[in-house]
């Protein structure tokens, strides 16, 4: 006789505990205030015997915590809420860009618990070694961590340039980066290279896109479509569309720095010519402003852009200017494109947003179709030039929260 098969049963379960600890942790993850089981189980449809067993399996994993009972003026005991756990897993977020590696921890709810960054020139230096010298940073962070009771579920790497989905850098321009293996040049350091439940632990991703959804998650909801402009040596994009960032076919849109504002002008490193990032980036704003060779990382170059700007000294608000009116021209196209009413300055831009805004406005006023009855919001980042490292770090945590099954598999 025939043993009736059981596999289909056991995947279909196995299939809706998955979508029950999702459900549960994806609720508690956006309560405004810590919600019971009771009110769990009346939000999400399923019983309370069921939310129970899955909350039990959550806190057991460290994902979830019991808070504090609210005090209630009725009879009866209290309901206890329940929140991220704040000793569970932990998600670890780098960066290298040109002037500077930062690293990053960002816990379950989303509190930056690290953050380091070290200021160096890289373009002298070889990918091999800055990536030596990025696995050393990974390694304070991931100590750190450890003393606070963490655990690294995984890593995100936020690099200034063309990433394949395999993690081959295409090219980084301003670093000198062509066809570099990120993941083979890694392969040495098994922290950032064993695979955590079928899952590679280090993600390479483009450091603008990374600082979008970094922006995209910060503090309250705001607008689910947006462009946000990291102002570094070089300048990157990363588009936000109804609350999903846009990749394009291959994954590498957002260059909004090699859009040509002078056709015929300024050679650049990319290989054309007249690009936004030979008249607004880092380097080209501070030589405008009379600093040329002073040799200042990308968070000092803004305070000190700001000091003088807020001075009232001539070169520094001419050279803001120059640079926000570029900017504007490249920005009103993409607004023309993609219809967006956001626009984010982040990176080296935020702290300098006093300045950029209003010739960015002025040229999206002139430039775009329907500026006349559809304005267009332009605002600093919430992060700032923090984040690209702390979007990194957020992704690995996130990744957690829509998925807790494989966290809990291996914590068990």
């Amino acid at each position: 006789m025939r043993r009736p098969d059981t596999t289909a049963g056991a995947v279909r379960q196995g299939s809706l505990r998955e979508l029950n600890l999702a459900v549960v942790l994806g609720r508690i993850a956006a309560a405004e205030r810590p919600p019971s089981r009771a009110e769990l189980a009346a939000e999400t449809g399923l019983t309370r015997a069921t939310v129970s067993a899955v909350v039990e399996d959550l806190v057991n994993g460290r994902l979830v915590a019991e808070a504090e009972p609210t005090p209630r003026t009725g009879a009866g005991r209290p309901a206890r809420g329940l929140v991220l756990a704040d000793d569970g897993p932990a998600g670890l977020g780098l960066e290298i860009n040109v002037d500077y590696l930062a690293a990053c921890v960002v816990d379950l709810a989303g509190r930056v618990r690290h953050h380091t960054v070290r200021r160096a020139d890289l373009r002298p230096v070889s990918p091999a070694e800055t990536l030596a010298r990025l696995v050393e940073l990974a390694g304070r962070a991931r100590a750190d961590a450890a003393d606070q009771g963490l655990t690294l579920a995984g890593a995100a790497l936020a690099v200034p340039g063309l990433v394949d989905d395999a993690g081959l850098v295409r090219l980084a321009p301003n670093l000198g980066w062509r066809d570099v293996p990120v993941p083979a040049l890694l392969a040495g350091h098994p922290p950032l290279t064993e695979r955590i439940d079928g899952v590679p632990p280090l993600v390479v991703d483009n450091e603008a896109n990374l600082a979008a959804l970094g922006e995209l998650h910060a503090g309250p909801p705001g607008p689910a479509s947006f462009l946000h402009i990291s102002g570094e040596v070089g300048i990157g994009a990363g588009i936000v569309l109804d609350g999903d960032l846009f990749r394009g076919a291959r994954g590498w849109s957002g260059e909004i720095g090699h859009i040509p504002v002078r056709p015929e002008g300024r050679p650049c490193r990319c290989g054309g010519r007249g690009c936004l990032e030979r008249y607004a980036g880092q380097e080209a704003v501070l030589a405008a402003a009379g600093l040329a060779g002073a040799d200042l990382p990308a968070d000092t170059a803004a305070a000190r852009l700001a000091e003088l700007a807020s001075a009232g000294d001539p070169a520094a608000l001419r050279a803001l200017h120059d640079a926000g009116t570029a900017l504007g021209v490249a920005v009103a196209a993409v607004v023309n494109l993609l219809d967006l009413d956001t626009v984010v300055l982040g990176g080296g831009y935020a702290p300098l947003a006093r300045w950029l805004c209003p010739p960015v406005l002025a040229e999206i006023s002139g430039r775009v179709l329907t500026a006349a009855w559809s304005p267009v919001t332009v605002r600093p980042a919430t992060l700032g030039p923090a984040a690209a490292a702390v979007g990194a770090a957020g992704s690995v945590v996130r990744r957690i929260v829509a998925r807790p099954g494989g966290w809990l598999a291996r914590a068990s």
